[in-house]
């Protein structure tokens, strides 16, 4: 799929485009496209945002290496309001613009930011998975952001399943630890395909500092572990278009976002997820 290259210092205005339509009609066909370069100038300012997050972790935290797994893989989310660099992302790149542009939406909200570290020598693989399910939302026109904040390589891309998000049920989601269910009723999932069997047309992005994969929500990825001899820091922002409400999956979810008082089929409210685009 083609790609262009724009100008990473300019804001989202409403008249600017940043995607072909060739990138428009691949990110509704297949669920995932690769954006070059958009994010250069932001490499640096989320690194500094990344660092203090992993100085100060946040309520939801996690070291996600065990028993006689090797290395580090921590992962944190919902920091964006206390992190400066995070924030000024979020408004002030293009980040959302381009979500509205893929997703034909007139309007944009930001869902939560996840950064994730995969040290050198980690075994811990990211299982396959699609983040619609852990959520409290439903809808297509959604838009998941994979910055890496460090070189990376087949070996340790994240990596996703063309076409997923199309697939007629969602994925149960389960705790990766043990593989139980997230929920305690989950008949309305189906279980996850045997991804490595050659069936499915799986994309490991070819990517450099300043590029970025964007996702559907209901897109199926996963990733390696990474056992090169370098980190493996990646940035992920969560936005979500005109088509996405509230969903109560009857458990917790991931996030949580306790308290949120909504309805299924309300509209995520705005005071807790800011609009941050519009045409």
């Amino acid at each position: 799929m083609s790609v262009t290259k724009q100008n990473s210092t300019e804001k989202h205005s409403p008249g600017k485009k940043w995607l072909t339509e060739e990138q428009k009609v691949a990110y509704e066909r297949d669920g995932a496209i690769v954006i070059k370069g958009v994010f250069k100038d932001w490499v640096e300012t989320l690194r500094a945002g990344f660092d203090k997050v992993l100085n100060d972790p946040g309520e939801h935290g996690r070291e996600n290496v065990t028993g006689t797994e090797t290395g580090r893989f921590f992962e944190d989310y919902c920091n964006w309001q206390r992190i400066p660099e995070f924030k000024r992302w979020i408004e002030e790149s293009p980040g959302a613009a381009i979500v509205g542009e893929a997703t034909g939406s007139e309007r944009v909200q930001v869902f939560h930011e996840h950064i994730l570290v995969k040290e050198p020598g980690t075994s811990k693989a990211t299982p396959w998975h699609q983040d619609l399910p852990y959520y409290c939302v439903e809808g297509d026109q959604t838009g998941s952001y994979w910055i890496p904040l460090d070189p990376i390589t087949p070996e340790n891309a994240l990596q996703v399943v063309l076409g997923s998000h199309r697939w007629p049920k969602l994925i149960r989601p389960s705790k990766w630890s043990t593989n139980a269910s997230w929920y305690k009723e989950d008949s309305h999932f189906m279980e996850m395909p045997n991804i490595d069997c050659g069936d499915f047309e799986i994309m490991i992005p070819e990517m450099e500092l300043g590029d970025a994969l964007l996702f559907n929500f209901k897109t199926v990825h996963g990733a390696p572990g990474n056992q090169t001899m370098n980190r493996r820091r990646a940035f992920s922002t969560r936005f979500m278009g005109d088509d996405v409400r509230y969903i109560d999956r009857g458990g917790a979810t991931s996030p949580p976002f306790d308290g949120i008082n909504l309805n299924t089929g309300d509209r995520m409210r705005e005071d807790w997820f800011p609009v941050v685009w519009r045409r």
